[in-house]
């Protein structure tokens, strides 16, 4: 298995993805609602990089049934039903129903795996499960968001911990690059938890817009056993 991860989508070039596995992680907070959102009964999201593509995603689909959501700045677009904090996607708000979603980082990380085998959005949420579904792929690519093009250690971690469980389960030789590495390391610093997430730059921006709650919900690890593939721009949760 070759495994590589990217710190940013910016990072992403062509042979990376090709014939490759690309797991995406925007932990705080797009791939958290995410997988949220289809353990509750989404039928489908929708991942669109500007307001204006979301906006037109929803008008060419069944307008009764399509939820537009997602942020800028952490807060929910006007005119949006949802922002992009876990908790609003409950089963109530969400099940049955397909998602557009928009937001600052994990739509535009989403976007530059398109050219991946199989593409899975993963969190803290879902770690396990994904970590377990591939374990038989050949070559593997961790995306991180980031936030705003750079760096971001609540990305970073995750991308660690869900490689730490890759390597624990794995048969056969394993070729890792160095930003792997230094994930899996960052990773065996950092437990899994809210407090950490505070102490990032993205937890911090969350605290300053009164949205810190969502924080406790972003680092519950392994909180589904649930596996999201996005095919054609489209995610949904294929059938066992």
């Amino acid at each position: 298995m070759r495994l590589r991860v990217c710190f940013t989508p910016a990072e992403v070039r062509a042979d990376d993805v090709e014939g490759a596995c690309a797991i995406v992680i925007d932990v705080v907070r797009a791939t958290s609602c995410i997988v949220e959102a289809m353990a509750n009964g989404a039928e489908a999201i929708l991942p669109a990089v500007t307001v204006e593509e979301a906006v037109r995603l929803r008008d060419a689909s069944d307008g009764d049934r399509v939820l537009l959501c997602g942020e800028r700045q952490g807060l929910r677009i006007e005119g949006f039903d949802l922002g992009n904090s876990p908790a609003e996607f409950t089963a109530g708000a969400v099940g049955g129903r397909r998602l557009v979603m928009t937001t600052t980082n994990g739509t535009k990380a989403l976007a530059a795996a398109q050219q991946a085998e199989r593409i899975l959005p993963a969190s803290f949420m879902n770690l396990g499960a994904v970590a377990e579904a591939v374990l038989g792929d050949r070559a593997v690519v961790v995306i991180c968001a980031g936030k705003a093009g750079r760096f971001a250690m609540d990305d970073a971690v995750c991308a660690g911990h869900l490689l730490r469980r890759v390597l624990d389960g794995v048969a056969g030789p394993v070729v890792i690059d160095e930003r792997a590495r230094a994930a899996v390391d960052l990773a065996g610093i950092h437990e899994v938890s809210a407090e950490m997430l505070t102490r990032t730059e993205a937890g911090r921006a969350l605290v300053e817009v009164g949205l810190g709650g969502d924080l406790a919900l972003c680092a519950s690890a392994d909180r589904h056993k649930i596996v999201p593939m996005m095919r054609d721009r489209i995610i949904t949760v294929p059938s066992p």
